[in-house]
């Protein structure tokens, strides 16, 4: 029997992502970016009242998708995430066991625009300038 392992969450960016680059021998450095993800859910309580549920995802890009995360994420931003659920584990320097679930990206979309500049303008898109501007190619997708 196949599996399916399969993550969609929109919600919104709770940091600007953390990127490190990592060698690589013979071939381009491979990027990560991380940021922790806010999906919000509202309830009713027995009383009516409404009730607010935050949970906290942390989302990991890389090569041309942390390039991208690097380039137009920022805090506080709405984005549409699509991805697999990866767990691991690790001892710490302290000898304790550590465990972390991750949400790895195949793909990510902007859904809010950035907030005015100090003149009242909007920003200039920073995904058009990736798009139309003279870039690299992303290289090797994480899929």
């Amino acid at each position: 029997m196949i599996g399916v392992n399969k993550v969609i969450l929109v919600g919104n960016v709770g940091k600007n992502p953390d990127v490190v680059t990592f060698p690589s021998e013979g071939s381009a450095p491979v990027k990560k970016a991380s940021f922790p993800l806010a999906t919000t859910e509202y309830r009713r309580s027995r009383d009516n009242e409404r009730i607010e549920i935050t949970e906290w995802h942390s989302v990991v890009c890389w090569r041309g998708l942390a390039d991208v995360a690097e380039r137009i994420l920022h805090k506080g931003a709405q984005i549409y995430v699509e991805g697999r659920l990866q767990s691991r584990s690790w001892e710490d320097k302290e000898g304790n066991k550590r465990h972390v679930t991750e949400v790895v990206a195949d793909n990510l979309l902007l859904l809010s625009s950035r907030q005015r500049n100090d003149e009242g303008n909007p920003p200039v898109n920073p995904l058009v300038d990736i798009l139309n501007g003279d870039t690299e190619p992303l290289g090797d997708l994480p899929f």
